[in-house]
């Protein structure tokens, strides 16, 4: 396993985050998702493999992702030897205050997400997305007593427009607030406009970038075509990425083509291709399968030529951005 900074903090992390969405009680919206004995040999795997970052959502099957990931990672090793990540911000119930970045909302659900994980702080806790219904002073103060209360080591946000991630780290610093480490976004070989401005931002302010969605929901880890139980189930992977089928069945040959000619799978082209993308520190790869996660960790070892890099961006075309919501 290779190991790096998260940003520019101290913080040493695997470059391949074992993203837990497909953890928690297939009940609610995710009917793709494993239950805790479907799980454990996945995330033991991942350890056993030297991944020592994990990221999960308070929202991620109603809290279910939360308890499994924080019940399997305490049979497995010591707390410390863990980078833990978790997330706030989607709706955990019905009704006034159940979701948001209102100071109530961040202060209950850390404390929630803390009983759920079975751990007294998180390494890094996120902002899933923008709140624009809650002033931002308000947010980011709350962030920072989550802070300095030992509830979290580090902060970090989610996808939004470039221009709110950058008025966010101004206030911050304005205010003497700790400051977000990361930007975890929405970037891939069929969704590349967070290049524009995000990135480069990213680059300028030493934030580090944590993807999600690298195989764009499984889109660049399988012949154009091949149906799975998450596709046919996935209404917001749908949404995000019907609209550019076309372009994007390209894309996913030039994939396949590269790793035909490697002898690799399409899965490891498609995220050593992220790899090198700066500054991104690890893609957040979710996995149901330990073949899956075998891919994902093959992908550190392929290394892409100029040349290949430039058929696999080459059939790219501008598109709405998506992923915000």
């Amino acid at each position: 396993m290779q190991y790096t900074r998260l940003g520019r903090t101290g913080l040493e992390v695997s470059r391949i985050c074992l993203g837990c969405m497909s953890f928690g009680d297939a009940k609610f919206e995710r009917q793709w998702a494993l239950g805790l004995d479907d799980s454990r040999p996945i995330i033991r795997a991942a350890w056993e493999a030297g991944i020592n970052f994990f990221d999960t959502a308070n929202v991620y099957s109603a809290g279910t992702s939360e308890e499994i990931v924080g019940t399997v990672l305490k049979e497995l090793a010591p707390r410390d030897e863990i980078v833990l990540a978790t997330k706030v911000y989607g709706e955990m119930r019905k009704g006034p205050n159940g979701r948001g970045l209102s100071r109530k909302a961040i202060l209950g659900e850390i404390d929630n997400s803390l009983r759920r994980l079975k751990t007294d702080y998180v390494d890094l806790y996120q902002i899933h997305r923008f709140d624009p219904a809650t002033p931002i002073e308000e947010t980011l103060e709350a962030l920072d007593e989550v802070v300095k209360s030992g509830k979290a080591r580090y902060i970090g946000a989610s996808s939004m427009w470039a221009w709110q991630f950058m008025k966010l780290l101004k206030t911050q610093e304005q205010n003497g607030w700790s400051r977000f480490v990361t930007m975890q976004d929405h970037l891939n070989l069929l969704y590349r406009e967070e290049e524009r401005e995000m990135l480069p931002l990213c680059i300028d302010q030493g934030i580090g970038v944590i993807p999600w969605s690298p195989l764009a929901r499984g889109r660049l880890a399988r012949p154009w075509g091949e149906v799975t139980k998450r596709f046919g189930t996935d209404a917001f992977g749908n949404q995000i990425y019907d609209a550019n089928a076309k372009d994007d069945e390209a894309i996913n040959g030039a994939v396949a083509t590269i790793a035909k000619a490697r002898g690799a799978e399409m899965a490891q082209v498609a995220l050593a291709w992220l790899l090198r993308k700066q500054p991104v520190t690890a893609p957040i790869v979710g996995v149901t399968r330990l073949s899956q996660l075998t891919d994902a960790i093959g992908a550190l070892d392929v290394a892409l030529s100029d040349d290949e890099v430039a058929s696999l961006e080459a059939g790219y075309k501008p598109r709405a951005v998506v992923g915000f919501q």
